[in-house]
């Protein structure tokens, strides 16, 4: 779908009981908003029949104008710090194995764990905030169905703002495209 959604994600992730309050940070500059991350609580469904509670965090975000600076680097040290002091024992999110490693995320198929529909993917990212947290859970990643996003609702929502264009052609998204598309199945025959 082109554009973005994330705008409309988080107006309605507010209100969702895996909202988490003490997760919702705001990164200022000169009493200014210019970066924010925001966490949810979601499952994994472990093959032994067990469920765990893991956290996945986005949107995360920084004005295109302050990207680079330290920004989006200092909101998930941050937060990954808070979630452990809260309990939460790892982090598990999609995005760009090529940036997120720095923070200690690798693929969540070295844990076993793969997609909703049994699929290993490049982009399911994987963070223990205590040693051993995800040992013995390998199944499937999910989060709360908050995340799939009604576009009529979205685009409804969108005209009470000015009017941007949608654009599907930038090359974030076509690099995360590629990522989600590599897709391995978890089991074989």
């Amino acid at each position: 779908m082109p554009g973005c959604d994330e705008h409309y994600l988080l107006h309605i992730l507010r209100e969702r009981d895996c909202f988490i309050p003490g997760l919702d940070m705001v990164a200022e500059h000169r009493r200014k908003i210019v970066g924010n991350i925001v966490y949810s609580k979601a499952k994994l469904l472990c093959d032994n029949g067990e469920t765990r509670e893991v956290l996945t965090f986005g949107p995360i975000s920084v004005l295109p104008s302050c990207q680079r600076k330290g920004i989006g680097t200092l909101l998930i040290e941050h937060t990954k710090v808070l979630a452990g002091k809260m309990g939460y024992k790892a982090i598990l999110i999609y995005g760009d194995p090529d940036y997120y490693s720095r923070f200690g995320f690798i693929k969540a198929e070295r844990y076993k764990i793969g997609t909703p529909d049994n699929m290993y993917v490049d982009a399911l990212q994987a963070l223990e905030l205590f040693p051993g947290a995800l040992y013995g859970c390998a199944g499937r990643f999910q989060v709360d169905p908050v995340f799939s996003i009604d576009a009529a609702a979205a685009e409804e929502f969108d005209k009470q703002f000015e009017h941007k264009e949608r654009r599907d052609d930038l090359p974030s998204q076509e690099h995360f495209r590629l990522l989600s598309s590599k897709q391995r199945p978890r089991f074989t025959e």
